[in-house]
């Protein structure tokens, strides 16, 4: 259990990715989103006047007047009710053990020792919103697959593996060119914060304009513009914590 928790990330990570997977699986077994009632046709015959889809369990029925025929085969159902059952659990046990380590054992205090701060923060802010701006960019492509395949279920794991994504890639960035001085459980901490609200600001930014469910082009620079000033933010109170704490001792 303490190997698992140490990979709480990877976890959480192969649980997201397989959940995606799974509801690919699931729109492919079903009939075409375009139009299903042809697809019934080529299956059963023609003049087929409806189709009712679930997602779990997963199943397809096509109706023929007051006649209805499973589009799904039993078997493929039990299979994947099965797998999402074992998926959920990998999802919010990675979900439990990410949000603990949020809380967890600080770490050994990283010295800010000769390194110039006023260029880590200029490399931060400047690298930092470049590299969410190009990680954001297939975002707003991968969003629209999610939920063209995934429907409702594709559509929320899509938000929670970009919220994960993000916020590891904000902590990465703050290892390596955040506030000093810092801990592992600071980055972790300014990282996750960094990375959800961005993805809020992108997300809210496309709301008010209408675009939702889809991400428009210019929610890129928005993401990027969006860290930057976050990082800021996070550079000023780290700063003046440790004055703090200076001027305190």
């Amino acid at each position: 259990m303490d190997w698992v928790r140490r990979r709480a990330g990877w976890v959480l990570g192969l649980g997201l990715i397989g959940g995606l997977v799974w509801t690919a699986a699931v729109t492919l077994s079903q009939p075409g989103w375009y139009d299903p009632t042809r697809d019934c046709s080529r299956k059963f015959g023609p003049d087929a006047t409806a189709v009712h889809t679930n997602w779990f369990p997963p199943t397809a029925t096509c109706l023929y007047g007051d006649e209805s025929r499973q589009y799904m085969s039993t078997s493929r159902t039990v299979i994947l009710s099965i797998l999402a059952v074992l998926l959920l659990i990998v999802i919010a046990t990675g979900l439990i053990l990410t949000v603990r380590r949020l809380s967890g054992e600080p770490g050994p205090i990283r010295p800010a020792g000769d390194l110039d701060l006023g260029k880590r923060r200029i490399k931060h802010l400047t690298f930092g919103a470049a590299d969410i701006a190009i990680v954001f960019a297939p975002l707003t492509f991968l969003n629209a697959v999610a939920i063209v395949f995934g429907g409702i279920p594709g559509g929320f794991l899509f938000i929670v593996t970009s919220l994960v994504a993000l916020s590891a890639i904000c902590t990465a960035l703050d290892r390596h060119l955040g506030p000093l001085p810092s801990s592992a459980l600071d980055s972790r901490r300014r990282g996750t914060i960094a990375g959800v609200t961005t993805y809020a600001v992108a997300f809210v930014g496309t709301a008010v304009s209408g675009g939702l469910p889809f991400f428009r082009l210019w929610s890129v620079p928005l993401a990027g513009i969006a860290y930057a000033v976050i990082a800021a933010v996070q550079w000023r109170r780290a700063t003046a914590n440790a004055n703090q704490v200076q001027y305190s001792g």
